[in-house]
C-alpha cells in the first residue's frame, strides 16, 4: 500500500482476516461509515461473520476463498496477528492490505519481535532464545526466576509458564514439547500499560491516550484511561516508544504495544499487537474517534485525525467465567446468564456482548466500559458493577 492510492470511500467493501470479536467491531465501524464489508473466518457461526455482508467460511490459507475474498474487497485487513502471513502476502498481490504479512510476521516471533524493538532503541526484559538442548543448558542464571514463553503464536497467556530454577525450566519446555522458546526474566513491576497508534499510509500517525491494565492469569481484566492514571514520564515514554515502533515498520494499520512499568519508573516493552487491541475497547465509548474506526481508516487511506478522550473510562472484560457462578468443575449446561439488569441500571454503563454462541471459562465474551464526570466517579461505579457481576474488585 503506498500513499499514492485514491481513498476507498464509503461504498467500498472492506474485508477482514478473522471473525472474532475485534473483526465484529471493525465491521460495525466500517458498516456505520457507509461501507460494505467482507470477512474470512473457518467459524460458521464467527462473531464477525454473522454481522457482515459477506462470510466467506473457509480456511486462511484456502486458495480459492482468498481469491474470492480478493475479488470482492476493495482493501484487506486482519483482526489477530495468528493469521498466517502467508495468506495476507497472497492477497498483497492483488489488494491494498493493511497491516503488511512482513509486519504480521514480526509480531508472530518473539525473538524477531524483540529485535525489532532492540533496533528502535526500545528497552526490552533480558531473555534468552531456547530452541535446543544446547541452549536450554547455556541460559544463565540471572535469568531465574522467569517466564518460559513459546517463541510463536501465543496470546492471552498461553504457552506461557513461570519458572524458579533450572529443573522447573526444563520440565516446563518439555511441556511445551520442546518448540523454539523465549526465557524472560521476572522483573519488579509497579504497572503494566500499552498504547495504541494508527499510522496511515501516508506516515501520518495518531494514537490514543495510554491505558493502564490489569491482567489475572495472563488475560487482561481491567483497563483504565484519564488523566494520571500512570506518571507523566511513563506515559510519554510508552508514546514515544510505540510511535517509533511502528514508524520503523513503516506500518499501516492501527497497532498496541504493551509495557511494563518497573518499580524504579522505568519502562520495558512487553509485545506488539498488529490490529486494534482488547485494551482500546474504551475508545468505542469514551473517545470522538474509536481504535476500530481509526483501523476502518488506516485501510480506506482517509484522513487520521488526533483522538480526543471525551470522558474518564474503566474497562472491564467479561469473560465465559460469569456464566458458571459456581466451582470450575460445574457442568456447561448449568451455564447461566449474568445479571445485566443490574448492571445497566448504574450510571455510565456501556454494554458490548460480541455475539459468540457459547460461553466457556477464560473465554472473551463481552466488555463493559464505564464512563462518568470524574475518574473517582468512573472508579466507583465500575466497583459496583463487579460486585454485581461477580468480578473481583481491583
Amino acid at each position: 500500500m503506498t500513499d499514492s492510492r485514491q481513498p476507498l470511500l464509503p461504498g467500498a467493501t472492506l474485508g477482514v482476516m478473522g471473525g472474532g470479536q475485534l473483526g465484529r467491531m471493525f465491521v460495525h465501524a466500517a458498516q456505520r461509515m457507509g461501507y460494505f464489508t467482507a470477512v474470512l473466518d473457518p467459524d460458521g457461526l464467527s462473531p464477525a461473520g454473522r454481522v457482515s455482508h459477506t462470510h466467506l467460511h473457509a480456511d486462511y490459507l484456502d486458495t480459492r476463498n482468498l481469491a474470492e475474498l480478493a475479488r470482492v474487497a476493495d482493501a484487506i485487513t486482519t483482526e489477530f496477528e495468528n493469521v498466517p502471513a502467508g495468506a495476507l502476502q497472497q492477497l498483497a498481490d492483488h489488494r491494498p492490505v493493511a497491516p503488511t504479512g512482513e509486519a504480521v510476521a514480526i509480531a508472530q516471533d518473539r525473538l524477531l519481535e524483540k529485535a525489532h524493538f532492540t533496533r528502535c532503541g526500545v528497552p526490552v526484559a533480558p531473555y534468552a532464545a531456547i530452541a535446543d538442548e544446547a541452549q536450554l543448558a547455556a541460559v544463565p542464571d540471572a535469568l531465574l526466576p522467569g517466564i518460559l514463553k513459546t517463541a510463536r503464536l501465543g496470546y492471552d497467556g498461553k504457552g506461557q509458564v513461570r519458572v524458579a530454577s533450572r529443573e522447573a525450566l526444563a520440565q516446563a519446555w518439555a511441556e511445551l514439547g520442546g518448540v523454539p522458546c523465549v526465557l524472560e526474566r521476572m522483573l519488579p513491576l509497579a504497572a503494566e500499560c500499552s498504547v495504541v497508534v494508527a499510522r496511515g499510509a501516508d506516515g501520518r500517525m495518531v494514537h490514543l491516550p495510554p491505558q493502564r491494565n490489569l491482567h489475572r492469569a495472563g488475560i487482561l481484566a481491567v483497563t483504565e484511561v484519564f488523566e494520571g492514571v500512570l506518571p507523566p514520564d511513563s506515559a510519554q515514554q510508552a508514546i514515544d516508544a510505540t510511535r517509533a515502533i511502528a514508524e520503523q515498520l513503516a506500518y499501516v494499520g492501527v497497532l498496541c504495544v504493551e509495557f511494563f512499568v518497573l518499580q524504579d519508573g522505568a519502562l520495558v516493552v512487553n509485545e506488539m499487537a498488529p490490529r486494534p487491541h482488547n485494551s482500546g475497547h474504551w475508545s468505542l465509548d469514551a473517545c470522538e474517534v474509536s481504535q476500530f474506526e481509526l483501523q476502518v481508516r488506516t485501510l480506506a487511506g482517509l484522513p487520521l485525525v488526533q483522538p480526543r478522550q471525551h470522558s474518564p473510562a474503566v474497562m472491564l472484560n467479561l469473560l465465559g467465567d460469569l456464566w458458571f457462578p459456581g466451582d470450575a468443575g460445574e457442568a456447561a449446561d448449568a451455564a447461566r446468564e449474568p445479571d445485566w439488569a443490574a448492571v445497566l441500571a448504574l450510571p455510565g454503563m456501556h454494554l458490548h456482548l460480541y455475539g459468540k454462541a457459547e460461553a466457556r471459562r477464560g473465554r472473551k465474551m463481552g466488555h463493559l466500559t464505564v464512563t462518568g464526570a470524574t475518574p473517582a466517579a468512573v472508579r466507583a461505579a465500575a466497583l459496583q458493577a463487579c460486585a454485581a457481576l461477580g468480578i473481583a474488585p481491583f
